[in-house]
């Protein structure tokens, strides 16, 4: 405080940390006088006080800051000090305050804000009155008036706002403040030009409107309705001055003051019968909220940054304000939203893209605002129905789709998707849709991110309309043919464009203008391989779908898949061949794009049925013979797998048994050189076949059990480095999936699959087993060893159950039920843990219910005297286990666990 020059802000700030965790320390044990000491020594030197500001805030921030994750024994502590505090302190440090702020507002501006701040952290936790009180708040209110000061002074206010009362005080409070600001002149915003002042008094306004609103609600609650009038009429009154915040040109002034506007909205709602002006203001925020969701000129469209961000939320509050208007008054919102919409698209060709585009942007909102069940929105209410229909009728006959704007044409295609029940109830206007979908509208936009947002849509749209498009299909399939090529190796991406078309240049006319070059070859592509998996999957939809015989159906879906199997033989040629690394990787991508490709189009099946009535079963059992070859190559093996796995997955929903002949040899190439990651996707495939063709598959699982075991055993048995964080947790994920196929096998009825795997086996399995339920401290694999382990003793533990089960179930698999809980690492607090020792439970119960009074006798004479339990306890617990019902036993055994742990 004394050198001449001062200290750093980053070293004040850690100064004032030391002595926040100083006082929170010590203040209630040996430092009561904390606050006069720091006081005595700081006087009213500037560097003093300086620090003994930043020391509160650092303080405020240890007791109050819910930012911070206290413990609750922290928590009690930091109430007691606040407590304390209020007690022997506050009052003092209150007047230290007012001494400063009286002080300095004139000759330090950084030390007056910085006790403004003070004021406003600490009047959430102490008596308002010693605050709110003429002679601060009269000088509050003169800082609103000092330029340098007047932010902080606001925010200051709001906090007093904010801060919980009794209504009635509430509602004077705000009131008398909202007299004193109007007088001074603060509610002529348009006078005011300072835009981050007017920010915060947004919030001011808002934090005031809101705080009325709530004092209402109490007030109705109570019953005291002559105080909720009164409280209703206070609310009115600054509802003008709301509306010229919400409608101010920055985004930021109109954001504050939402909240305010959305509850005043919630009022109205509650109320049986609207007054004249009441209606007045839910129109003139209805048209607000029409002009501020208008994009502005300075919008970057290709490359969105954090200013367009803001505004993508922005927009979202906006969105959330004509909901709201939706429940005050629907017909309202309707009408106003069909009269911008019907103007401004009767003259679209020399409107401003975003008034054209905000128009359609209504539109599309009105279908969350006014809900319906199922997309109804042309049926039921009549009016609200055709005033649906005639601006959607208007939306696509318009030629509106034409504008040269993306953001305008991006809404069109939105809001046709979002309202695709209209072309059900006017199907006439579907080819005209169709072709903006396909031309240089849509698919065949200047635009990379308008394509791919079209190709999705596109296919939403055939998907919900599939009972429409059949006088459409083979045209449609003719239209895409070229969308649908496989890109060869070396092909840059969706996005970069080399040339492409005007928007009044015909596509056909010039077949090299609408493309992206490809480096290596020349091949030009207008969709990225993402993009195309859409424009597959719908041509299968349209294929399947269609009404077509089977014979036709069949044809279709050949000409549609195989370009991409001849294009498959030779490319895995050509990777066979191939010595660059980078070659290689760009040819396994496109292989694994012409298996996506496939198995995407076998989207529009839902099962065997499906694809059997088409015909199809043919054609994608040739597909399968095509792509397992790949699983036998050895370059770029992770990526091959990956692709011809997922389509194995879709081809035993799709096919069948039909697929069973080709597992035996795909799971022995899957199982060649496997990492943890490769073994991690295999073993859902063999749980899909288990658990779908169980017996029939016994034999092949029988045979490739112990391959299966010894890959995965093989993998986890690797030394690892002891902080290599990313391979424990591979190994763990390996474990699960691990424990997962055993669970399928036991699940499914299979447990002689693991019976016939010889004795040695047979026990390593177990092994296994109880090993993953105790030594590794991983609740999801816990529980599913105790699932397995209950499943082989409800199916395997009676009587007649194999050799030395029996043996195996006292000497390990109850100890298992003891040892995994009493671990440190087996935490009751978890409720992935509680499941764990839930399924614990159920083992032990389904012991007890196979072995009977023999499991009641070991436990009482043998096993937990071992573990040095009390008798009175090992009889309560033998009676626990014993209850019928389950529940009983698993909320005891949770206890029984608290108990024995320290």
């Amino acid at each position: 405080m004394l050198n001449p020059q001062p200290e750093k802000t980053f070293i004040r700030n850690k100064a004032a940390q030391v002595f926040a965790l100083l006082f929170v320390t010590e203040y209630l044990t040996k430092w009561p006088k904390f606050f006069f000491d720091i006081l005595s020594v700081v006087d009213l030197n500037p560097r003093g006080v300086d620090l003994y500001l930043r020391i509160l805030m650092a303080i405020d921030s240890e007791l109050v800051d819910r930012d911070v994750v206290h413990s609750s024994e922290e928590a009690r502590r930091n109430t007691l000090i606040k407590d304390t505090m209020r007690e022997q302190c506050i009052p003092s440090l209150v007047e230290s305050w007012y001494q400063i702020l009286q002080n300095y507002q004139y000759t330090n501006s950084e030390v007056t804000c910085q006790c403004l701040e003070v004021v406003g952290a600490y009047v959430s936790w102490i008596d308002l009155s010693l605050i709110a009180n003429d002679r601060f708040i009269n000088m509050l209110l003169g800082h609103m008036s000092i330029e340098v000061l007047r932010e902080e002074a606001c925010d200051c206010l709001f906090e007093i706002v904010n801060k919980g009362m009794d209504p009635v005080d509430k509602m004077k409070l705000v009131e008398s403040l909202c007299r004193v600001l109007q007088t001074a002149g603060f509610f002529s915003i348009d006078q005011e030009e300072d835009v981050d002042f007017l920010a915060r008094f947004s919030k001011l306004v808002n934090g005031m409107g809101q705080s009325l609103i709530v004092s209402w609600t109490k007030l109705i609650k109570n019953g005291d309705i002559k105080n909720a009038q009164e409280a209703l009429q206070a609310i009115e009154t600054k509802v003008a001055l709301m509306l010229q915040l919400l409608i101010h040109e920055d985004d930021d002034i109109s954001s504050n003051i939402i909240g305010f506007c959305y509850d005043y909205l919630h009022i109205l709602k509650q109320l049986t019968v609207l007054s004249d002006q009441q209606k007045t203001n839910v129109e003139a925020i209805m048209l607000a909220v029409m002009k501020k969701l208008t994009y502005d000129e300075e919008y970057n469209f290709e490359n969105e940054g954090e200013d367009e961000a803001m505004f993508v939320e922005y927009r979202k509050q906006l969105k959330l304000l004509l909901d709201r208007l939706a429940q005050v008054s629907p017909e309202l919102l309707l009408a106003s939203v069909r009269r911008v919409f019907s103007s401004t698209l009767q003259n679209w060709q020399t409107t401003r893209f975003m008034e054209v585009e905000v128009a359609i942007r209504l539109l599309y909102m009105l279908a969350e605002a006014l809900p319906v069940s199922h997309g109804a929105h042309f049926s039921g209410d009549v009016s609200k129905a055709s005033a649906l229909q005639d601006m959607m009728r208007t939306l696509v006959t318009s030629g509106v789709s034409s504008y040269q704007h993306t953001s305008v044409t991006l809404e069109f295609f939105e809001t046709v998707v979002r309202y695709e029940k209209f072309f059900t109830v006017e199907p006439q206007y579907i080819p005209c849709v169709l072709m903006a979908f396909l031309d240089h509208r849509g698919l065949r936009h200047s635009s990379a991110k308008v394509r791919s947002r079209t190709a999705y849509l596109f296919s939403r749209f055939v998907k919900s309309l599939n009972k429409q498009m059949n006088p459409f299909i083979e045209d449609i399939l003719n239209r895409i043919q070229d969308l649908l090529a496989l890109s060869p190796p070396g092909w840059l991406s969706g996005s970069s464009v080399e040339h492409l078309p005007s928007k009044h240049e015909d596509p056909s006319s010039n077949p090299s203008a609408t493309k992206n070059i490809n480096k290596e070859n020349g091949y030009q592509s207008l969709l990225s391989s993402d993009d195309q998996l859409f424009i597959y999957e719908t041509a299968g939809v349209l294929v399947v779908n269609s009404e077509y015989p089977a014979e036709r159906k069949q044809a279709l879906m050949r000409n549609l898949l195989t370009p991409l199997m001849e294009k498959f033989k030779i490319l895995l040629e050509k990777l066979m061949l191939a010595q660059d690394e980078e070659r290689q990787a760009s040819l396994a991508d496109c292989l694994n794009h012409a298996v996506g490709f496939a198995s995407r189009t076998s989207k529009a099946f839902s099962n065997k049925q499906t694809v059997k009535q088409c015909g199809c079963s043919e054609v994608y059992l040739d597909c399968l013979q095509t792509f397992l070859p790949a699983l036998s190559c050895p370059l770029q093996k992770d990526i091959l797998r990956s692709g011809v796995r997922t389509f194995l997955h879709r081809m035993i929903i799709c096919l069948e048994e039909e697929v069973l002949p080709f597992i035996p040899s795909a799971s022995e190439h899957m199982l060649k050189d496997c990492e943890a990651k490769d073994l991690q996707e295999f073993i859902p495939l063999i749980n899909q076949i288990t658990a779908k063709f169980k017996i029939q598959v016994s034999p092949f699982l029988q045979q490739m059990f112990m391959p299966l075991l010894h890959a995965i055993f093989k993998v986890l048995l690797r030394p690892a480095e002891e902080n290599d964080q990313s391979a424990a947790l591979e190994k763990q994920m390996l474990r699960r999936s691990y424990f997962a196929f055993l669970q399928t096998v036991t699940g499914s009825g299979m447990s002689e699959v693991i019976a016939n795997q010889g004795a040695e086996n047979v026990e390593q399995v177990l092994v296994t087993i109880i090993q993953g339920a105790v030594d590794y401290p991983d609740p999801i694999a816990q529980k599913t060893c105790f699932i397995i382990l209950s499943k082989l003793v409800e199916l395997w533990g009676g009587k007649d159950g194999p050799v030395g089960f029996a043996d195996f179930v006292y000497k390990h698999i109850v100890p298992a039920c003891f040892l995994a809980p009493l671990k440190q690492t087996f935490d009751l607090a978890d409720a992935q843990t509680v499941l764990a020792l839930s399924e614990c439970a159920v083992t032990l119960k389904t012991i007890h219910l196979k072995r009977g009074p023999e499991c009641v006798q070991y436990l009482q004479q043998e096993y937990l005297p071992s573990l040095q339990v009390a008798p009175e306890i090992i009889q309560e617990f033998c009676q626990a286990l014993q209850q019928p019902d389950a529940k009983v036993f698993k909320n005891y055994l949770k206890v029984f666990f608290q108990r024995a742990k320290p």
